[in-house]
């Protein structure tokens, strides 16, 4: 289990959600104390929050039943909340450009510009370490394995654009993250929302940052570059990385994303300036 999943596994079955549980032996457990403890869990904290919980304390039954210490699952039976549909929103280019001006110098802001210069996941960002980036003249992000999604080291070249971000945050004697005061790097995620969405006001409306993730890929893919690359940069693997093919073709396109880095970074330059942008695709030559 990757250290990030661990993490969520226990704030699910060790925080707030099952205390009510806690002191309740395993074989004593039944259907109607699993379900009343989701239904409350959905009412309080929405329908996302409740499918993740239940699946934690399910598994943690399937598991004590495999190793014979219960004797039956109590979620066998009850109905998962129905969790919405995943967002399709994509930001466009002035939504971005709008979303750019109104992040302020401080951390939740610098975390929205690298966000958006980069198109990596907010918790990369948000627990973005010095070592991580050192030396910065190497101009390359390494991303643990321990801190990806699919637990596959990611490397990625950064832009004049994302340094220029970097550059910015000051270094702290004892303390390798760049953002947060405390803790593995920033918390302030609802806060610096709510604040960030105050001086956009009408500007940009229903977005989330996750958002921003989607809207690079798809901007990316509007721009002329391959998808195959924005996958690769994004260090998303399914699509061209699925099944057999990605058993075989194990190649990290290093040339071609470090391109799409320098394209993306200048057309973002081009909307937060008003200027032209100084970076083409040229057309794939046909083998």
């Amino acid at each position: 289990m990757r250290g990030r999943t661990l993490v969520e596994i226990k704030r699910y079955l060790l925080g707030p959600y099952f205390r009510a549980l806690h002191s309740m032996p395993v074989d004593r457990i039944g259907r109607k104390d699993v379900a009343g403890r989701v239904l409350s869990i959905e009412r309080e904290s929405g329908a996302v929050t409740a499918s993740r919980a239940r699946t934690a304390l399910q598994s943690l039954f399937v598991w004590a039943m495999q190793n014979g210490l219960a004797e039956s699952n109590p979620f066998v039976g009850t109905v998962a909340p129905k969790e919405a549909k995943p967002r399709e929103r994509v930001l466009d280019d002035a939504e971005l450009a709008a979303i750019w001006r109104a992040a302020g110098d401080d951390d939740f802001g610098r975390i929205v510009r690298l966000l958006i210069v980069t198109g990596q996941r907010r918790t990369e960002v948000g627990g973005l370490a010095w070592p991580e980036i050192k030396p910065l003249d190497r101009g390359v992000w390494v991303i643990p394995s321990s801190r990806t999604k699919n637990g596959r080291q990611h490397s990625l070249p950064l832009s004049a654009l994302a340094l220029n971000v970097i550059r910015a945050v000051p270094e702290r004697v004892g303390r390798p993250y760049l953002f947060g005061d405390r803790g593995a790097g920033f918390t302030g995620w609802s806060n610096g929302k709510r604040l960030l969405g105050e001086r956009l006001g009408d500007t940009v409306a229903d977005w989330h940052l996750h958002d921003i993730r989607r809207s690079v890929a798809t901007r990316m893919c509007d721009l002329g570059i391959a998808p195959h690359v924005v996958e690769e940069l994004l260090n998303h693997h399914s699509g061209h990385r699925g099944g057999i093919a990605g058993v075989y073709n194990r190649s990290r396109y290093e040339r071609e994303v470090k391109a799409a880095v320098a394209l993306w970074a200048d057309h973002i330059r081009a909307l937060i300036e008003g200027g032209e942008r100084k970076v083409v695709v040229l057309p794939q030559q046909s083998a």
